[in-house]
């Protein structure tokens, strides 16, 4: 879905395909012909965008076999979707029954990371409509925060200047501008945008930037017009924006609450917990932790990293973040020029919700999709921006 913004330049709403999760180009294929087309003709939409999350086999099979890579631009055109922007934080086995910490590895220290997001660009550049110029992908926070010592960090960072520099030459070679953005998420060395900062700034090139999860941003308790001013401060590119919203617990102290927390917390994915207290943020790893004993004081309001859909918060005592995501949203595109083109609506927990309130049938996920992007959609032509054909 595009839209014009009141300073005349395009803004990209998607949504993301992990949702969908598929390890092959066959798979791949199969999402656009069994989600991805029918959330577009449930919109009513001739056209619809979609971030394409693309497994490390999917994305060699296209690098290495143009033809693959021309025919799945060609089937997104006649199923009226296109792609301007990528996931490029799960590497592999984001279906798999469980992914928890797994999905930090590769991290930014291993060299895999930066052929694959090398493998993506490549892919993206030759993804992107004709009329388009620029493309995106989100990537991990450099790594998980416990195994992220001695030389990593320096290992890190000419891996990213690495892919700046590639990032330029594909530029050169096919006038597509593709920039990438790390992901700060919970538990992670860069957790807070303000941890990004400095790592970014020692990179020092405007490739690679900032990608803001706004689900991310609630976990940690930060306050979206700080957070935003202060990557405009520090001259950090917000490359694109997640648009996301994390379990609230007002009162986890209570019996009742601890029990309908309780509900949220499964198998699959990490749902990393945080606190705001007088001496600062405390968290735990997973939400089964916090609910055990005192490992998470329980005197303030408790945010679990748990992507719940936008458009339905879950019923009380728990609530969503969606005023945070409203917030970042106004500050990202709802000032004189947008500080991001690519929004990206990704709720991938769908089949992780507690199983009175996970879809049933194919058509419940496409409805549900749908509703989240109309929602996204209202929010973004409330702040002035206008829908395009």
């Amino acid at each position: 879905m595009r839209f014009r913004h009141p300073d005349g330049s395009t803004v990209h709403l998607a949504y993301c395909t992990n949702v969908h999760p598929a390890e092959t180009l066959d798979g791949v294929r199969a999402q656009l012909r069994d989600h991805c087309e029918p959330v577009r003709r449930r919109l009513g939409r001739d056209r619809l965008g979609i971030g394409l999350w693309l497994a490390k086999d999917a994305a060699r099979t296209l690098v290495s076999d143009p033809s693959a890579l021309r025919g799945l631009r060609t089937e997104l055109d006649r199923r009226g979707l296109e792609v301007v922007t990528l996931n490029g934080f799960p590497y592999e086995g984001f279906g798999a029954e469980e992914v928890k910490y797994r999905v930090y590895k590769p991290d930014w220290a291993d060299p895999e990371r930066l052929d694959h997001t090398t493998s993506l660009a490549r892919v993206l550049a030759g993804l992107l409509p004709d009329d388009v110029t620029h493309g995106s992908i989100s990537t991990l926070p450099l790594a998980w925060r416990t195994a992220y010592d001695d030389g990593r960090p320096e290992t890190a960072r000419t891996a990213l200047l690495t892919l700046a520099e590639r990032l330029d030459a594909l530029e050169e070679l096919t006038g597509r501008d593709i920039r990438v953005g790390l992901e700060p998420e919970p538990g992670c060395t860069v957790e807070t945008t303000a941890d990004a900062i400095a790592p970014l700034a020692a990179v020092g090139h405007d490739r690679i930037g900032i990608c803001v999860d706004t689900c991310h941003l609630a976990t940690s308790f930060e306050d979206p017009h700080i957070a935003l001013d202060a990557l405009t401060e520090a001259r950090i590119p917000v490359v694109k924006s997640q648009l996301s919203a994390a379990l609230h617990a007002e009162h986890p102290h209570l019996p009742d609450v601890r029990e309908a927390l309780a509900a949220f917390d499964e198998p699959r994915f990490l749902h990393q917990t945080r606190t705001a207290t007088a001496a600062g943020l405390r968290g735990t790893d997973d939400l089964g932790e916090a609910l055990k004993g005192d490992a998470l004081p329980d005197a303030s309001a408790w945010r679990a990293h748990f992507h719940v859909p936008l458009h339905a918060a879950p019923a009380a005592p728990l609530t969503a973040t969606l005023p945070v995501l409203k917030a970042a949203l106004s500050r990202l595109v709802g000032g004189p020029q947008p500080l991001t083109r690519h929004l990206e609506v990704e709720t991938y927990t769908w089949q992780a919700l507690p199983l009175e309130l996970r879809p049933r049938f194919r058509s419940q996920l496409v409805d549900g999709i749908a509703a989240e992007l109309t929602l996204a959609r209202d929010l973004l032509t409330d702040l002035g921006l206008k829908e395009l054909p």
